[in-house]
């Protein structure tokens, strides 16, 4: 994010580089990166004539060549955007040759998404020398929350540690997604408001009772009754509440779990720095590690194995998703 900031702060003092090539496996900074230069690099009345957007799978890398040399008309420079640049991957390196030698007056802007060019040609080292070379890496799950914070933070918003895991539990790590979402709760809520549990409920769609974090609460904290009750919910929502996300986000927060027993310095600080997790949240591990001791913890996690393999099928053709997850929690808390 700091980086992003940088190339934004830069194309904003006119330290404009003549080649952008935006690559990496998260699309939205390199939509972001894109979305800044094709707004902003231009006046308004310079973008008629000087600013064209090309799509990968429409042309060649000739065609890209040939329309970065143009001269820009009444303009200091021209601005050259290719979407979709990855479905040109076969025949990428054949770009080395202009970015060895740019138009001065050109921006040529590559959105180069899901993918890396190779670090080891000539094209990846003649873009570091002449350009700028921006990759997108997917966050970790356990960095998104935080990345909510920040994105909302910078909007005069804050959220609920528990509104944020609910969103990351929901959508996952793309970005997009999320940040789709952030955008229709900054049109309901008022700036400066926190963003609570209740408010991604209602406008969102995520039960804030049953979802897999407040699964993973009560199962952390024994409370067996409420267990059972989210249990039964996902059993009735199979759609909405799939299999391998529950056992997925479990096996992840008894590994966690695993690792705090190892820890000698279990101080919140060093908790949330070792396991990488909210504050907040430590509390719900320091709970989990007294109620299951290290040799039970172990156990857990080669149930939830188990678990996972019947969930796709083997060895377990006739169980239904509720059947494997109320043996699975009776397993675990048993």
């Amino acid at each position: 994010m700091d980086e992003v900031k940088q190339i934004v702060t830069d194309i904003k003092n006119g330290n404009i580089k003549p080649i952008y090539f935006l690559m990496g496996e998260e699309s939205y900074y390199i939509d972001k990166i894109s979305e800044f230069i094709e707004k902003n690099v231009l006046a308004e009345e310079e973008k008629g004539f000087n600013q064209m957007v090309l799509y990968g799978r429409d042309v060649s890398i000739d065609d890209i060549v040939s329309n970065a040399k143009r001269f820009p008309m009444m303009a200091e420079r021209q601005v050259v955007i290719v979407k979709e640049a990855q479905d040109l991957s076969r025949t990428i390196e054949k770009l080395v040759n202009y970015v060895e030698q740019p138009q001065p007056s050109t921006v040529l802007v590559m959105c180069y998404k899901y993918k890396t060019i190779d670090k080891r040609k000539k094209l990846y080292k003649a873009i570091q020398k002449n350009g700028l070379l921006f990759e997108s890496k997917k966050l970790y799950e356990n960095q998104v929350a935080d990345w909510i914070r920040r994105v909302l933070s910078g909007s005069k918003y804050a959220i609920e540690p528990k509104a944020a895991q609910m969103l990351v539990e929901f959508l996952g790590t793309d970005l997009g997604k999320i940040n789709n979402e952030l955008e229709k709760l900054k049109l309901i809520i008022p700036k400066g408001q926190q963003i609570t549990a209740d408010q991604i409920e209602e406008n969102i769609g995520i039960s804030k009772d049953f979802n897999n974090f407040e699964l993973r609460k009560a199962i952390g904290s024994r409370n067996v009754v409420k267990a059972h009750r989210i249990i039964n919910y996902f059993a009735q929502n199979p759609k909405d509440n799939p299999l391998v996300v529950t056992i997925s986000l479990l096996y992840s927060f008894f590994s966690q779990v695993l690792q705090y027993h190892g820890l000698s310095d279990k101080s919140q600080r060093n908790v949330a720095s070792a396991l990488r997790i909210n504050p907040y949240f430590v509390k719900d591990y320091s709970e989990a590690a007294h109620n299951y001791p290290m040799k039970r913890v172990s156990a857990i996690i080669a149930t939830l194995r188990d678990a996972d393999v019947k969930g796709k099928g083997v060895g377990a053709a006739n169980l239904s998703q509720g059947d494997i997850l109320k043996e699975l929690l009776v397993k675990i808390m048993g």
